[in-house]
């Protein structure tokens, strides 16, 4: 599928009912530092701080108008630097993902004339770690028995990608 039929939007209120089901969906939050399920208030009360924070943005990736996931970009105040987060439709068809971190990526670099984008990956979550390491991220620290699950330790790996790393890839990844 050509990237035209694939885009990127601000998250409006109208997607708040289909990205929470996303994110209590089970294979979800077995990925996610914050495990448990998500209210509706709770998630309407992040999307509302979301809107009043200049530092943040929530994206919906769809493909041919269908939603098929979320990205998160927090900025840290004073610089061109931002952590971001993603998830996508539990249902989404395998490959989803790799366009959507791509235009994210774009979208960081490009619009939001980021210097750095960094995010920090639970050790367990594989297909997250081989994400990044496909997109271009470098692994930059391992946070060793850094997240408590169940009474259970386990290590947090810190990826970035700069902008020239970006700039210099993104052709070859496509």
């Amino acid at each position: 599928m050509p990237m035209a039929d694939r885009r990127i939007r601000a998250m409006i209120e109208s997607d708040l009912e289909q990205v929470l089901s996303w994110r209590n969906h089970p294979d979800i939050r077995e990925n996610m530092f914050t495990r448990q399920e998500i209210s509706q208030s709770e998630h309407q009360a992040w999307f509302t701080g979301l809107q009043r924070d200049p530092l943040r943005c929530a994206l919906l990736y769809e493909e041919d108008g269908l939603p098929l996931g979320v990205i998160t970009l927090r900025r840290l105040q004073g610089m061109s630097v931002a952590e971001w987060g993603f998830y996508r439709d539990p249902g989404a068809p395998k490959g989803t993902g790799f366009p959507m971190g791509v235009l994210a990526l774009d979208h960081a670099f490009k619009f939001l004339g980021l210097h750095k984008v960094y995010g920090e990956v639970i050790g367990s979550n594989v297909a997250s770690i081989g994400f990044h390491r496909r997109l271009g991220f470098l692994q930059e620290g391992l946070l060793r028995d850094h997240f408590e699950t169940n009474g259970c330790y386990e290590d947090v790996l810190c990826f970035g990608i700069l902008a020239e790393e970006w700039k210099s890839m993104r052709e070859q990844k496509l």
